[in-house]
């Protein structure tokens, strides 16, 4: 790897590990301290600009700055795409809701681990520590992630229905209705990189 590409990439993803821990740290503080109806007021616009950096991911593939499969990387973007500038967006009523609050928590830790343990290992340092949460967290924080989205949706597709846009809540259900061969897609991969690097299957790359 080119120093150049391993600079960048290392900036990117320490940008983003402090992005994401915004979003951790004012998530819980407000849920803990107002509830969830508070969540989206304090986070909610900073969440969605810090997802929209994450679509450069899907450049970083495209180009091959980094391994990560194509299919993998648009899903898991497109479908955060589709509850911060769509459900969400059209419907901020939803975001009062403890699953906008329980997806948020799950996106954000699961960012920062992730983040983090890239800029570390593309800088020569390797906590095995960390690299035990980067390739087992998904075993909680994806189910409560994927959960938590899916009822996100269901609520948007309700709030839709009741506003007699059907069309809207037509595009809603097809976006759900993509979870179904999606998720265990995405849950399959991160087992394999799991078995992969914890498993002592291959070494794994230094590249996203």
């Amino acid at each position: 790897m080119s120093s150049i590409k391993r600079i960048y990439l290392v900036v990117y993803n320490a940008l983003s590990a402090a992005l994401w821990f915004v979003v951790l740290s004012r998530t819980a503080q407000t849920f803990v301290a107002k509830g969830p109806e508070a969540v989206f007021p304090a986070v909610g616009e900073w969440t969605k600009w810090t997802q929209t950096l994450a679509g450069l991911e899907i450049l970083h593939s495209v180009l091959g700055v980094v391994r990560a499969p194509l299919m993998t990387t648009l899903m898991q973007v497109s479908s955060r795409f589709a509850l911060v500038w769509g459900a969400v967006h059209f419907y901020p009523s939803i975001a009062a809701s403890p699953a906008y609050s329980s997806m948020l928590l799950a996106w954000s830790t699961t960012e920062v681990i992730r983040y983090t343990f890239f800029a570390l290992s593309l800088s020569g340092i390797e906590p095995p520590l960390l690299q035990w949460f980067r390739y087992s967290g998904f075993y909680v924080l994806y189910p409560v992630g994927i959960s938590s989205e899916l009822f996100e949706l269901f609520l948007a597709m309700t709030a839709a229905s009741k506003q007699d846009d059907m069309l809207r809540a037509g595009i809603i259900a097809v976006v759900m209705a993509t979870y179904l061969p999606g998720a265990p897609k995405l849950y399959s991969h991160m087992m394999r990189q799991r078995r992969k690097v914890i498993g002592g299957q291959g070494a794994r790359s230094k590249s996203q």
